[in-house]
């Protein structure tokens, strides 16, 4: 039953008219990497400063003193989708830096019963196939210093690769960069994902397409036209402010607040035709460098519900981590409790910082 939602879910778009320039797209990018910075509730624009800021805010590469690499694993929707997350970086010289990540977002053997039952309404199972709906998106980022005191900055490069079964694909291509300043012990950043506007070309399989727009001919008020195949993803701000908090000898606490902006209406906590703001807060305590505990509180939106009253909904997040001798090991646990309509989610990271093993 869950493959035969999920395929629905995913030849939905392809039967609906829309706009090229999409509020909402390619938001597999959304969802973030690395278990430390969604045990914060992504809260971590201005206080990212390893491998993992490729995806974050890019200016962070300059914080990494030697070769990085980290991996990610997730599963959403109850086991359904599988999320990826791997990354590389390296210092190019004292005030800049270069890493590349490559996510993959995927739901995999889904059944197509498109051709299940035959025009003579003979029902045939072994007309069953299954395909894969798979968002694939490739970074390159740089990042360097200013002329500036403490002010540094990056750009991130991507290509975003769009696949569902046989049915349709599609290449995307866009533009992030961040910047970030720090002074005592006072951070700040600013990242602008898709300033250039990420366009998405999609290829449709027409032959595919009307075997589909064929099986549904008899069921009335269905669009049987070809979908768009283009679509432009919007540029959106995050804005990040963070301060460490030193407690006795051994203990530093990190506190960032985040608002993410989108130029539409939405169903975010603060919301207009012009901008829509969606904050989020963000702690991590440690010992020593040694082992961290995260929590946070994002993604505040309004839910309608079906008596047609709003309702506030939130999702709450925690993690832990555990760093020794440059490898670090951390797990999240987003969306404690189900609040809301979304469920929770179990993410590993590792995160290896090569300047440990230097001799």
């Amino acid at each position: 039953m869950k493959h035969k939602i999920v395929f629905l879910i995913a030849l939905i778009p392809f039967f609906l008219s829309a706009q090229a320039f999409r509020s909402y797209s390619n938001e597999f990018l959304n969802i973030g990497v690395d278990a430390a910075g969604l045990g914060m509730s992504k809260s971590v624009v201005a206080s990212t400063n390893d491998v993992n800021s490729i995806y974050w805010n890019p200016a962070g590469l300059v914080g990494i003193e030697d070769y990085q690499g980290s991996l990610m694993h997730a599963s959403y929707f109850a086991g359904i989708a599988s999320y990826n997350h791997a990354s590389f970086a390296k210092p190019i010289d004292k005030n800049s830096a270069i890493g590349i990540s490559i996510i993959r977002f995927g739901v995999d053997d889904i059944l197509n019963t498109t051709e299940l039952i035959d025009r003579n309404g003979n029902i045939d199972y072994n007309r069953i196939r299954l395909f894969s709906s798979v968002d694939y998106a490739f970074n390159i980022a740089y990042a360097r210093n200013l002329l500036f005191k403490d002010v540094k900055f990056g750009v991130n490069a991507k290509i975003v690769r769009r696949i569902i079964g046989d049915f349709a694909s599609s290449w995307g291509f866009g533009f992030d960069a961040g910047i970030q300043f720090e002074r005592n012990s006072w951070k700040f950043g600013l990242m602008a994902r898709d300033i250039t506007t990420t366009f998405n070309s999609w290829a449709i399989n027409e032959e595919t397409f009307n075997k589909i727009k064929d099986a549904i001919t008899l069921l009335p008020g269905q669009n049987q036209e070809l979908p768009e195949t283009t679509e432009i993803t919007k540029p959106k701000l995050q804005l990040g402010v963070a301060k460490n908090w030193r407690i006795g000898r051994l203990f530093n606490l990190l506190t960032e607040v985040n608002a993410t902006m989108r130029f539409t209406k939405t169903n975010d906590l603060f919301s207009s035709d012009v901008v829509s703001v969606d904050p989020a807060i963000g702690f991590q305590l440690d010992f020593d460098a040694l082992v961290y505990l995260r929590t946070g509180v994002g993604n505040f939106q309004y839910i309608t519900e079906f008596d047609n009253s709003k309702s506030l909904s939130l999702q709450p997040n925690f993690g832990v981590g555990f760093k020794y001798n440059g490898i670090q090991i951390d797990y999240a646990l987003t969306n404690i409790g189900s609040v809301g309509n979304a469920l929770f989610s179990n993410i590993f990271s590792i995160t290896v910082d090569y300047s440990f093993f230097r001799p």
